[in-house]
C-alpha cells in the first residue's frame, strides 16, 4: 500500500516527455487495427465517432505544435465560446474535429504519426515562467461537475494533455470493443499521479484499491471508506464519463 506522500509526480522532463510518446505510439498502433466500420462508430463523447476523435487529437497535436495553430484555435475558442454552452474548449475542440472533416482514417492516422513528436517537444519545452501561467476553465459546455476551476499551462502541457490521449485510447476501444494496453511503467504512472492530484483535491483520508496491470494501492490518513475499482475505470470515473459510485470520486480531475 503506497501513501499519496510516496507517489512521485509527473513533473517537465525526460520521463513527461517519454510518457507523453508512449500514448501517442499506443494510439498509433490501435487505430491501425481498427475495421473500416469502426471509424464511424460514436464514443462516449458524443455525438463525436472514432474518426472525430481522432480529429480533434490531431488538431490538439497541431496547435500544441505549433504556437500560430495554437492561437489561432484559442482564439477561435474565445468567439464562439457562446455556441458551445459558454465552453472556449468545447469550441477549440468543434474547430479541431471541422478542420480534419474531409481527411480519411488513413490520412488522419499519417497526419497524426507526423506530428505528434514535434507536439510533444514543444510541450516540452514550455519555458518555465510560461508554466507558472494560471488559466480558468469554463464550468459550461462539455465540463463536468467537480472539476478543478484552474490549471496552470505547465500542468497542462506536462500532465494533462498526456491523459487527454489516455482517456480518448479508453473511449475509442470501448466505442470499438477492443482492449486496452496497460502497464505499470506507462499508464501506472499516469494513475498514480492522478490519485495524488485528486487527493490533494479532496483532503479526505481513503483506501483505494485498483486493479489491473496499471493499478495499486493507495492510502491517505486513517479511518476512511474503501474503494476498490478497475484502474482504468477509476480515471474514467474521474473523468467526468460517468457517474461516481461513491461521493469522494465526485472529486474529478483533468483528462
Amino acid at each position: 500500500m503506497i501513501t499519496i506522500d510516496q507517489i512521485r509526480r509527473i513533473v517537465p522532463g525526460e520521463e513527461a516527455a517519454r510518457l507523453a510518446t508512449a500514448q501517442y505510439d499506443r494510439l498509433l498502433a490501435e487505430l491501425e487495427v481498427l475495421e473500416p466500420g469502426d471509424w464511424d462508430t460514436v464514443t462516449s463523447c458524443s455525438p463525436w465517432t472514432v474518426a472525430d476523435v481522432v480529429r480533434h487529437m490531431l488538431g490538439a497535436a497541431e496547435g500544441h505544435a505549433s504556437i500560430r495553430e495554437s492561437l489561432r484555435q484559442v482564439l477561435h475558442g474565445l468567439r464562439h465560446k457562446a455556441d458551445h454552452g459558454g465552453n472556449g474548449l468545447d469550441a477549440m475542440n468543434a474547430l479541431q474535429v471541422a478542420d480534419h472533416a474531409s481527411l480519411a482514417p488513413v490520412h488522419l492516422v499519417e497526419a497524426l504519426r507526423a506530428v505528434a513528436p514535434k507536439a510533444v517537444r514543444k510541450r516540452m519545452r514550455l519555458p518555465r515562467p510560461a508554466r507558472r501561467i494560471t488559466m480558468a476553465m469554463d464550468p459550461g459546455g462539455s465540463t463536468a461537475a467537480g472539476m478543478p476551476p484552474s490549471l496552470t499551462l505547465g500542468h497542462l502541457f506536462t500532465v494533462v494533455l498526456t491523459r487527454d490521449v489516455f482517456i480518448h485510447r479508453l473511449d475509442i476501444a470501448r466505442a470499438t470493443g477492443r482492449t486496452v494496453r496497460l502497464d505499470g511503467e506507462g499508464e501506472g504512472r499516469l494513475v498514480a499521479d492522478v490519485v495524488a492530484e485528486w487527493a490533494e483535491r479532496h483532503g479526505e483520508p481513503f483506501l483505494l484499491r485498483l486493479t489491473g496491470s496499471a493499478g495499486g494501492g493507495y492510502a491517505s490518513g486513517e479511518g476512511g471508506p474503501e474503494i476498490e475499482l478497475d484502474a482504468a475505470e477509476f480515471c474514467w470515473i474521474l473523468s467526468g464519463r460517468a457517474p461516481a459510485p461513491h461521493p469522494l470520486l465526485e472529486t474529478r480531475v483533468l483528462f
